[in-house]
């Protein structure tokens, strides 16, 4: 047995179909919920109803090609897994790296969500937490409290994990809904529609940037969850596709309401002074300040002790599931042994999350704001993406044996759609935002040259020229990002709709490119005689059962 083997033996499989739809429910309605509403007005206007949509669509379309790839191969980590099997290192490697910060900052962005709530209190030392802008020395340590929180949760054990998150799941489903219907109960002024600029008041491109901006991408980010805990799921094939589609449309329904709430509820006299963009700068706590404005002080109080609950959720399932990404990235060959050990009386990685404690206790001390974060984690979201729809028809070319529990018809469509709707929403997150984050993805490649580099040239060169596409990907984004359209942060050198129109051939021409580097790589062969010896073994025990009969 491989060491990758035994220590996934150490897992539980005892998550379903409905705990596996709890996890990605509960990693997508976190502090979006508490913020997403105001943040997307800011930037769209009442055409922010327009971008959760398409939120939705571009995360429904990349989490089907994950789907079957998550079936295919169920183990804890998955996400940073399938660009490394299908391209060897240096692609996979770039796609773990940006997943995993991509996820790791959504930890302390929940903290200071809830951080950022209390700072709206009526005590002078909960108004200290947060001056406006960022938590204040006082706030990070109380968002450093609820980061140890997190992820003492998770050191225990997995059915602890599963039983403490499907009970703060249920909480944090009926408290949106419940908001969002009182507050289109206490006030639904359907003249803000016309205010402040009518349906777009920044024009249909600010719909696009709220799409990347707004935390919309962080919102549907979270159906990646089950997919990571793929290793402790039962009967991955069905449960895994029910979890992730399941979690998309259920959350989609939520946040529109919301959305619509927000918009109507705002008092005509706050949106003629401040519009649109301006409502940040007085309210601090959105769905809270409106409940309050209009009377309803039990829903501020609910509010209130949601924004522990929800963001606290959230940060727990994500604790949870990077330490099984950083497993699955020392697996790859890239970290040190110690991080993929599973305590076996646990279930649980605890090196790994040891680990992802430090980081994000950096990411807090570095970017103190729910905003900055939400960025930066957009964005290094939408980066990891592309990896999946070329994988998927990377694994269909080059190892079309390997049994596909969930095979879609239509992925020959759905890859390409989902690598552009992939590029799209990369190019609308503006420069020079686009080029930092893509430089972030820079300052990990250190890390594999140290491991990869050591390495015969001819046991390299294959990997290189299999990952070369993504480095250039990268590198052609950020320059178009660059010299882009002017509503998009960029030089103006390209028209606007020929800006969009770039972005697609693009994207279809380095989804064709990535599609054709595919190789079968050592960890490919590797992984696919330990499916063969699994196999084997399933179909002996099955024997033995019926001889037994």
């Amino acid at each position: 047995m491989s060491t990758e083997a035994g220590s996934h033996s150490n897992y539980r499989r005892t998550l379903g179909p409905v705990a596996l739809t709890a996890v990605g429910l509960g990693s997508i309605i976190g502090s979006g919920w508490l913020f997403g509403a105001q943040r997307a007005a800011a930037i769209a206007g009442p055409a922010a109803i327009l971008a959760w949509v398409i939120g939705a669509a571009v995360a429904l379309t990349i989490a089907l090609t994950y789907s079957e790839l998550g079936a295919m191969f169920p183990k804890a980590g998955g996400m940073v897994r399938y660009g490394q099997l299908s391209h060897g290192s240096l692609a996979g490697y770039l796609a773990a790296w940006a997943n995993w910060i991509a996820i790791v900052s959504v930890i302390p962005g929940e903290a200071t969500a809830s951080v950022q709530y209390m700072s709206s209190w009526k005590w002078e030392w909960a108004k200290s937490l947060y001056d406006g802008k960022e938590l204040t020395g006082s706030g990070v340590a109380l968002a450093s409290v609820l980061l140890l929180f997190y992820f003492f949760l998770n050191w225990f054990a997995i059915t602890l994990f599963a039983k403490t998150n499907n009970a703060i799941t249920i909480f944090k489903v009926v408290v949106p809904a419940l908001t969002a219907g009182a507050l289109m109960l206490s006030h639904f002024d359907t003249h803000n529609i016309e205010s402040a600029g009518g349906f777009t008041p920044n024009g249909w491109s600010s719909v696009f940037t709220a799409v990347a901006l707004s935390g919309i991408v962080w919102a549907f980010n979270g159906f990646q969850s089950p997919l990571n805990m793929a290793g402790e799921a039962r009967n991955p094939g069905k449960s895994l596709p029910k979890a992730v589609i399941g979690s998309i449309l259920i959350a989609l329904v939520i946040y529109i309401a919301l959305q619509i709430a927000f918009l109507m509820a705002v008092p005509s006299s706050d949106l003629a002074q401040h519009g649109w963009s301006g409502l940040g700068t007085i309210y601090k706590s959105p769905l809270a300040d409106l409940a309050i404005a209009w009377g309803l002080n039990w829903l501020a109080i609910v509010l209130y002790a949601d924004a522990f609950i929800s963001p606290s959720g959230t940060g727990m399932i994500y604790a949870a599931t990077t330490s099984r990404m950083v497993q699955g990235v020392q697996e790859n060959g890239h970290l040190p042994g110690i991080f993929g050990k599973v305590d076996k009386k646990t279930g649980v990685p605890r090196p790994a999350l040891l680990l992802n404690l430090g980081v994000a206790f950096i990411f807090l001390a570095v970017f103190r704001g729910w905003g900055s974060l939400a960025e930066i984690v957009s964005v290094a979201t939408v980066i990891s993406y592309i990896t999946g729809p070329v994988a998927v028809m990377s694994l269909r070319r080059i190892a079309p044996d390997i049994k596909r529990p969930v095979m879609l018809r239509a992925m020959p469509v759905i890859a390409p759609v989902a690598m552009t709707f992939g590029s799209l929403v990369l190019y609308w997150a503006r420069w020079p935002l686009t080029g930092k984050v893509i430089l972030i993805m820079a300052v990990g490649l250190p890390i594999w040259a140290w491991y990869e580099l050591r390495k015969p040239w001819a046991e390299l060169k294959p990997h290189l020229q299999a990952g070369v596409w993504m480095v250039a990907y990268l590198l052609v984004m950020a320059a178009v990002s660059w010299a882009g359209g002017t509503e998009f942060g960029g030089k103006g050198y390209l028209a606007p709709g020929w800006d969009i129109a770039v972005v697609v051939v693009i994207a279809l021409a380095f989804y064709v490119w990535g599609v054709r580097s595919a190789w079968r790589n050592p960890t490919l062969v590797e992984t696919e005689k330990e499916m063969l010896v699994a196999e084997q073994a399933e179909a002996a025990a099955e024997a033995e059962t019926e001889k037994v009969k």
